[in-house]
């Protein structure tokens, strides 16, 4: 197969996807890497519907990567995730409504276009966690204390874009990181970025049933097929605080091959979700099977969905 990986300049040296793009090409596959960020665009001349099987993007959120990733599919191409569920994502703002109306325990959010409006948050729901609405990678998230506190701050949230703003969930100091691949779920501990004093180690952990049930709604309600979500383990229950297109799937076992063989899937037509909306591809192709939903069993490590995963060849890739 021909692949393109739509790769940033803030990943250009990171193993995810650079040991992905490695183990595409040992298994035989053509795989072109494009950096949006650091390249002069033609646009009108750089996606090429029939050049590539499928186009993958691993971006910051705000470069011009999704942007690349949106043409590529109104050209007719698959892309991996599809371009309109990662937008759906990346707009904090956006995934907060369409998590929150889809029934998934997200915090209330505010969104404003500047940073003084947040201080007609009512005081009762301080402290907030306010960060961009474009943000990733932990930029620019604050602990607000109070009001006064915010009113301190807004020289330094100016010019961020839109923000968004959730009142702050009581946790332990440590975040669960759902990773989803292949049709599995992985759940790590690591230390929050609000918490930067609390020492956790990152770690793979057991799973529960509970947890699991959420991360893989959180694909369907998204329409992701490779994501990583983050879950604090509040006071009333689990909330979800971020989702995450092509995630880093630290501490996955193996996970260069996992995430190779899902790319793979999913630009053969196997695996990718139906359309939140309306119900059909959200690649627009023929004969790609809906997800099935992961069985609420409680395990170590990984969840299995009750489908068989796509079995592998002798070098380890799909058959």
């Amino acid at each position: 197969m021909r692949l393109c990986f739509l790769v940033e300049e803030h990943y250009r040296r990171d193993g995810m996807p650079n040991e992905v793009v490695r183990q595409l090409k040992a298994w035989g596959h053509r795989v072109d890497v494009l950096r949006p960020g650091g390249s002069l665009l033609r646009m009108s001349e750089v996606v090429d519907a029939g050049a590539h099987d499928a186009w993958v993007l691993k971006t910051v959120s705000g470069g011009p990567g999704l942007t690349l990733l949106e043409a590529a599919a109104s050209a007719g191409a698959t892309t991996v995730n599809d371009a309109r569920a990662i937008r759906g994502v990346r707009d904090k703002a956006l995934a907060a409504a369409i998590g929150r109306g889809r029934g998934l325990p997200l915090p209330p959010t505010y969104a404003a276009a500047r940073p003084e409006l947040l201080a007609q948050i009512p005081a009762s729901d301080y402290p907030l966690v306010v960060k961009p609405a474009d943000g990733s990678s932990g930029r620019a998230v604050h602990l607000v204390s109070s009001p006064e506190r915010l009113a301190s701050m807004l020289p330094e949230l100016t010019g961020e874009g839109l923000l968004v703003a959730q009142p702050y969930v009581p946790n332990s100091g440590t975040d669960l990181k759902v990773y989803a691949v292949g049709g599995e779920l992985f759940a790590t501990e690591r230390r929050s970025p609000l918490h930067p004093d609390t020492s956790v180690p990152e770690r793979l952990v057991p799973l529960s049933a509970e947890i699991a049930e959420i991360a893989a709604r959180v694909g369907e309600v998204y329409g992701l097929d490779l994501y990583g979500v983050d879950v604090l383990l509040g006071p009333h229950g689990p909330v979800v605080v971020d989702v995450n297109d092509f995630p880093s799937f630290r501490q996955v076992p193996d996970a260069a091959a996992r995430v190779a063989r899902a790319v793979l899937d999913l630009a053969r037509g196997a695996g990718s979700r139906p359309c939140p909306e309306t119900g059909s591809s959200l690649a627009r192709r023929p004969g790609r099977a809906v997800s099935i939903p992961v069985q609420a069993t409680a395990v170590t490590g990984a969840v299995t969905p009750a489908a068989a995963v796509t079995p592998a060849g002798p070098t380890g890739e799909p058959v």
